[in-house]
């Protein structure tokens, strides 16, 4: 497999990087906690096949505190009991709204699971992360954006 990168795309479009880079650091400062929106971005990434994503999620997860455990089982979350019923609302809504492909009709019941966990304004801002992300993994995949061997956080 070829996972050389394909284009300096940072260096080819710096102003549409630093205009995402902006939202980052917005969404950053949502009152969902800095936890909640890592797990989301990693479960975006893990859906959408971003190898650099995902280790960069994990590791600003670690270092948050994040325990292993948790981690190695957000790609099967829904078969345990390890997240709280607040973040499963999130994991739902950030699910239905990368898979969008798969069709609108259970976007209803996410959005309703939301409702009962989040305020109107986290809700929004959830959803502003989850797009985000879900563009930050297509330039990073599309890019081919290399995973550098690291030690473990």
């Amino acid at each position: 497999m070829n996972t050389a990168p394909r284009l300096p795309w940072i260096e080819i479009s710096p102003k549409a990087y630093q205009a995402m880079a902006a939202v980052g650091a917005t969404t950053a400062k949502s009152s969902l906690g800095p936890i909640l929106m890592e797990l989301v971005k990693t479960r975006v990434s893990q859906l959408n096949g971003c190898a650099f994503c995902v280790d960069m999620h994990v590791r600003d997860l670690r270092r948050l505190g994040e325990t292993w455990q948790r981690l190695n089982s957000l790609c099967t979350w829904r078969e345990t009991g390890l997240y709280s019923a607040r973040e499963r609302a999130a994991f739902h809504w950030a699910e239905a709204l990368t898979r969008l492909p798969d069709g609108h009709d259970h976007h209803d019941a996410s959005f309703d699971a939301l409702k009962d966990q989040f305020s109107d304004q986290e809700i929004v801002e959830l959803s502003w992360a989850v797009a985000q992300i879900n563009a930050w993994n297509r330039m990073a995949v599309g890019m081919r954006a290399p995973v550098a061997e690291k030690d473990i956080a």
